[in-house]
């Protein structure tokens, strides 16, 4: 038995030290909002905040996040952040599919509130872990530029 801290609440979690946070939140918690997308860190839809930092739920055991404070998508609409990235979604139309776009808003939050001015070589290589199939990329970083503008 672990206890997790997801976006501001403990919560107990009856899994193996081993399981990784991705199926923690969508089995465990019922949270599914985290993506599975590659099982492999490579493609960044299961991305949430280890103590802000963007990380792949999907390869990152619960183990190592014990006492620290886990953020997932959930979260983002109650954040002033996030709340301007999901916002600046909507508005450049970001969303295709939409399978890959809470790991692209986790990243996207993640690089806002470390860097309020983001230039496109800064936006390249905070979103170069996440990968969108339907090719949404100008859409994003348009996206992201629009939300720092929000915020300043």
């Amino acid at each position: 038995m672990a206890t997790l801290n997801v976006n501001g609440k403990d919560l107990a979690v009856d899994a193996d030290p081993s399981t990784p946070i991705l199926w923690a939140l969508r089995d465990t918690l019922g949270m599914t909002g985290t993506k599975f997308g590659c099982g492999q860190a490579l493609c960044g839809a299961c991305t949430v905040h280890l103590n802000g930092a963007p990380i792949r739920s999907c390869v990152t055991p619960i183990s190592a996040a014990t006492g620290q404070k886990i953020t997932t998508i959930e979260a983002m609409a109650s954040d002033r952040v996030g709340k301007a990235v999901q916002d600046a979604w909507v508005k450049h139309d970001v969303v295709q599919c939409g399978y890959c776009q809470s790991g692209q808003v986790m990243s996207a939050t993640a690089l806002l509130k470390t860097n309020r001015k983001p230039t496109d070589a800064d936006i390249d290589a905070a979103m170069a872990g996440n990968i969108c199939r339907c090719g949404t990329y100008a859409r994003i970083r348009s996206a992201i530029k629009d939300a720092a503008t929000q915020l300043a």
